[in-house]
């Protein structure tokens, strides 16, 4: 199904290679219907004429910022007042630079310091640019804030080097394109509307005396995201809070209740439990639980300390077992073989789904705005997830959950 008609796009076009490919780009986007405004930088003029690309779209190209043909518009504003998605493909590794450190010296990156649409970006640059620190860091950067990014491919790259950098094929990034629309259309219609979703987040805390515990290294940032996102569905949200490095969001329709230890977060979720539709399980619960805490401080008494730990409460573990039809979806952050370990944890505890991370991996660990994950059900894989914005990763979890609980009897 098309999603793309009606929908004003920019691509902005860069100096690569690739930037050939921006005129397939802009024919099959306008083909699908969407009014494409092409902004060039000096650099992609070069490779490519501003005849080729405005004979395509049908539309004045864009590449000098004080070329004002109207004096009743600011071209760089209205263009980006006008967005309802901005693609720049090719990107180049200096236009993501310039996104990132949000320097506007042109057209192009003008406007996008102006933008408030959401934005893509195809990146197309040699193999071992793409895999320099900077230009890797400047892509973080840029996922952090929420833009989204459609891999290079592998393969022969126009210097002679054979790797990672071409330019993903129009093809592939029209049906990026399009999926996208499809998901945001879908978004907007409240699928979880009516539904009841609880959520769980930050690391709980497990007292050894009043002032030491056991935790673990969660922000949170990954529940607060999914929280916002099930609201912002129209779902009627609790948000189960343990100690967190993050704020919670500030929407009076979240419900937040704040929690410590493995058991009071076992006891919150239960007490909702009955009339929960969707729980997503992003906190990390401590497996293991001091077996006496004690009163008062510990004083230091010689050159060790034994404490014998007992397990907790496995939350998930015991409503996955008496689950009838709520959807539940777990977390698995792992430092290795997170495929595996992932779906042991779904089969055990009877999960729906269970979101897999590795968080050694760069953008992908505690405490970022970022994420890297694998989704995965009973059958396996569902959704393999790249770099992204924790807000994007939970968006896409609740469309797969607003999907799998729309027919279901709840």
């Amino acid at each position: 199904m098309n999603h793309i008609h009606g929908k004003t796009i920019i691509l902005g076009v860069t100096g690569g290679i690739a930037a050939y490919k921006a005129a397939a780009l802009t024919s099959k986007l306008t083909q699908k219907g969407a009014k494409v405004h092409v902004i060039m930088t000096a650099s992609a003029k070069e490779f490519i004429t501003e005849l080729t690309l405005q004979s395509l779209s049908k539309h004045r190209v864009y590449s000098d910022t004080f070329q004002e043909r109207d004096p009743a518009e600011i071209s760089h504003i209205d263009l980006a007042d006008a967005a309802d998605l901005v693609l720049i493909a090719p990107a180049t590794a200096n236009s993501i630079a310039k996104m990132a450190l949000g320097i506007g010296d042109d057209m192009l990156s003008t406007t996008m310091l102006a933008v408030t649409a959401p934005v893509m970006v195809a990146p197309a640059m040699n193999v071992h640019m793409y895999q320099h620190p900077a230009v890797q860091a400047n892509m973080k950067t840029l996922a952090g804030r929420g833009i989204h990014f459609i891999e290079p491919g592998e393969g022969l790259l126009a210097c002679g080097y054979v790797g990672k950098g071409r330019m993903e094929e129009p093809e592939s990034i029209v049906d990026v394109v399009n999926s996208f629309f499809a998901d945001r259309e879908m978004a907007a219609s409240g699928p979880l509307q009516g539904k009841r979703v609880i959520v769980t987040a930050g690391g709980t805390v497990e007292r050894i005396d009043p002032v030491r515990y056991i935790s673990n290294d969660s922000s949170g940032k990954m529940g607060f995201a999914l929280a916002r996102a099930a609201r912002a569905m129209g779902a009627d949200v609790t948000l189960i809070a343990a100690r967190t490095d993050a704020a919670p969001p500030q929407d009076p329709q979240i419900e937040l209740l704040r929690v410590e230890s493995a058991a009071e977060m076992f006891d919150a979720v239960r007490s909702r439990w009955e009339d929960c539709h969707v729980l997503i399980s992003a906190a990390a619960v401590a497996d293991y639980r001091p077996k006496q805490s004690a009163e008062n401080k510990i004083k230091k008494s010689g050159d060790t300390l034994t404490l014998e730990l007992v397990k907790t409460t496995d939350i998930l573990g015991t409503l996955g077992k008496i689950k009838d039809r709520q959807f539940v979806i777990g977390f698995a952050a792992e430092t290795g073989n997170a495929e595996m370990y992932a779906k042991d944890k779904l089969v055990r505890k009877n999960l729906d789904l269970i979101v897999a991370n590795d968080v050694r991996e760069e953008g992908a660990g505690f405490g970022t705005d970022t994420n890297i994950v694998s989704i995965y059900d009973a059958q396996g894989l569902v959704l393999d997830l790249p770099l992204s914005s924790k807000d994007e990763v939970a968006r896409r979890i609740l469309l797969l959950a607003a999907e799998r609980v729309a027919g279901a009897a709840v």
